[in-house]
């Protein structure tokens, strides 16, 4: 049952900072990253995924983190002193340019923004409104991407909100030809983006403006959706309801093999973020 594998690219640690931010939706907000650290980093495309780590306090550290985030890293980062230690969280990158207007790389970072619910969040929110500094230092480590290329006649892509940069990227990159259905939970229909999905992918925008509870729109949908002939690969992300939902449906119901569904729970309803 293939989940978001963890890919622990070669270019370790990368260094940058922040150059700008802005709002682009009322609940999501962009930070760009730029520095000539970043062209030691590898640019995939579709869904790739970065631990990231954010500043906290004036004082936090960038230089002790290790190049790695795997179980030796990560015990060396919580021996790291509390009080100048990042905080890490996992993100997509939602799009990149080798050269920014200065000539450096830049990558941009979406964020969803609760207010003040989280860490990460009320970051980048600050980031938009002035409140953390173009330069700020940040860094992260490449992990790869969670799409996994499986020949079919047709895609189903589900997500909420927090996996709509990572939906957005698939479709971006997707085989112009590719055709069938993405389905995207948002907390308000002014959330949706533009996205540069093929001709014959339908995406479809569901809002919970009515109470509704993370994962019901969307499961709802998949399970109302006509379904199509021929072979299906599929890609689940967002709340843990969600994407484990999204492949018990299909490969209980629908039958599509375990190997053409990837799945991962980016958070949990009722967990701090």
């Amino acid at each position: 049952m293939p989940q978001i594998a963890v890919t622990h690219a070669p270019s370790g640690l990368v260094h940058a900072t922040v150059v700008r931010a802005r709002r682009v939706t009322p609940h999501m907000v962009r930070v760009t990253l730029g520095g000539d650290d970043l062209r030691r980093f590898e640019y995939r495309g579709f869904d790739q995924w970065v631990r990231l780590a954010v500043p906290v306090r004036d004082d936090t550290r960038f230089d002790n983190l290790a190049d790695t985030f795997d179980t030796r890293g990560y015990l060396r980062y919580l021996m790291l002193p509390k009080n100048t230690r990042p905080v890490i969280r996992s993100y997509t990158i939602r799009d990149h340019r080798a050269d920014g207007p200065d000539g450096t790389p830049e990558v941009d970072i979406d964020f969803v923004c609760h207010g003040t619910a989280g860490v990460a969040g009320p970051w980048a929110e600050s980031a938009a409104t002035g409140g953390v500094e173009a330069g700020t230092e940040v860094a992260f480590i490449d992990q790869g991407c969670g799409w996994v290329h499986v020949p079919a006649d047709h895609v189903l892509l589900v997500a909420d909100e927090s996996g709509l940069p990572a939906v957005a990227g698939v479709l971006r990159d997707l085989p112009r030809d590719t055709v069938g259905h993405a389905f995207v939970e948002l907390i308000d229909a002014a959330d949706a983006q533009d996205v540069d999905a093929p001709d014959g992918v339908t995406v479809h925008w569901l809002p919970r403006t009515g109470g509704e509870a993370v994962g019901d729109l969307a499961l709802q949908a998949l399970r109302d959706l006509p379904w199509p002939g021929g072979t299906v690969a599929a890609f689940a992300v967002g709340e843990s309801r969600l994407a484990t939902g999204t492949r018990r449906f299909l490969v209980g119901e629908r039958q599509v093999p375990k190997s053409h569904v990837t799945f991962c729970g980016y958070w949990k309803a009722g967990s701090p973020r």
